[in-house]
């Protein structure tokens, strides 16, 4: 088969002491956890993190490295310790997971914003928890994602009282849920109120130490609609630069210290550049069911004897574009990360992984679906997207 026999590249994600996996065994050590399957992130200045009586950590969705190392005079860039890699795919769905876990995605199982799940029989939107094309919630009607994940958080292996700062309108979902074990839920409406729930919750005098983990999204959610390099993404990393020097001045001689970090970071696309499977009618007929994953990594599950002609339609008629991998040489070849391996794992990430060159997005869309046509994106394995980076500061 053709997609057989390309070579298959090497992982750009780190699971060996470079990347965000990496990074949560070191908090997770720091806090009293167990030792796991991954080793702990070297980190100048991390000793701090082991006397800390707050370990805060931020997670800034979609702040890439090479963006953050291009704002110097910034508070952010000012406190950068190190760069780290994202997982595979570079997404929220799966990173965030691993914050949440300490799990590399191969362990966790979540492999994408849209996933096949074999227990519901369907392709499902994981964040929200419900039916790709539309619908209500799967909770009304089958087990909750608790059910499906089947993975500690990472604070319930620690020793230490536990908080999650997340959007007012998530704070509460399916998804949270399932990730957050026994920490305690805080929702917030703004970015200045995110700030005082974190400084309050710190500054609460408490017998045990605290591990508090927050979550903004809105620098991705400019970067999807304007772009990376827009000046609107600009402005918007202004705010959250501000925040975070406010952050610092509020929690000063607290004993806290603060990690910052990203899921992944951005490269900016355009319409020229995206492969649409109703251009491709031929490819889509070699499909059992609807991409899963991301436009920039995405799952194809094939019909039964459709592999060559999938593989040949692929080299051939997307040469430059797009190029498809077998999924289970991919995983392999070190890219979802070492084992342990959830038991479902396997069948969330198809038969070919189908990876677009840089700047490339590929797409198709189910009956009622909106099709989203985004300037920003993430999810593949470039550098822009894969590289985040890793904050540190002791107020």
């Amino acid at each position: 088969m053709v997609g057989a026999s390309l070579q298959i590249p090497t992982s750009v994600s780190s699971y060996d002491g470079h990347g965000i996996v990496n990074l949560m065994a070191r908090i997770g050590a720091a806090l009293g956890g167990p030792v796991g399957p991954y080793p702990p992130m070297e980190l100048p200045g991390g000793e701090a993190l082991d006397r800390a009586s707050t370990v805060i950590l931020w997670v800034i969705d979609g702040l890439g490295d090479r963006y953050l190392k291009g704002r110097a005079s910034s508070a952010l860039a000012a406190h950068r310790v190190r760069g780290a890699t994202s997982v595979f795919p570079a997404t929220t769905s799966a990173a965030v997971t691993t914050f949440h876990t300490g799990l590399a995605p191969r362990a966790h199982g979540v492999t994408g914003w849209f996933m096949h799940l074999r227990e519901l029989g369907a392709v499902t939107t994981w964040l929200t928890f419900t039916p790709r094309g539309g619908g209500p919630c799967w909770t009304q009607a089958n087990p909750d994602a608790e059910a499906l994940l089947r993975r500690p958080a990472l604070s319930d292996n620690c020793s230490c009282e536990a908080h999650q700062v997340t959007p007012r309108a998530i704070v509460d979902t399916p998804y949270s849920r399932a990730t957050r074990g026994r920490a305690v839920g805080h929702g917030y409406r703004t970015l200045n109120e995110l700030v005082d729930q974190v400084v309050r919750l710190a500054r609460h005098t408490a017998p045990q130490r605290r591990y508090i983990y927050a979550y903004w999204p809105d620098f991705d959610a400019i970067c999807h609609d304007k772009g990376v390099a827009s000046p609107e993404a600009e402005a918007v990393f202004g705010r959250v630069d501000r925040a975070f020097q406010r952050l610092l001045d509020g929690l000063a001689g607290s004993g806290s210290v603060v990690v910052a970090t990203a899921d992944h970071g951005f490269i900016d696309t355009a319409p020229s550049r995206m492969v649409h499977l109703d251009d491709h009618p031929e490819l889509a007929d070699c499909l059992s069911l609807p991409l899963c994953g991301e436009p920039r990594a995405a799952y194809a599950y094939l019909r039964p004897g459709m592999e060559a002609r999938f593989d040949t339609y692929v080299a051939e008629r997307l040469a430059g574009q797009c190029a498809a991998y077998p999924s289970e040489q991919l995983v392999d070849a070190g890219w979802f990360g070492p084992a342990p391996e959830h038991p479902m794992f396997r069948h969330r990430i198809g038969d070919r992984i189908l990876l677009p060159a840089d700047g490339w997005v590929i797409k198709d869309a189910v009956l009622g679906e909106r099709l989203f046509r985004q300037v920003g994106v993430h999810g593949g394995a470039s550098a822009d997207e894969q590289q985040v980076p890793v904050v540190l500061a002791a107020p």
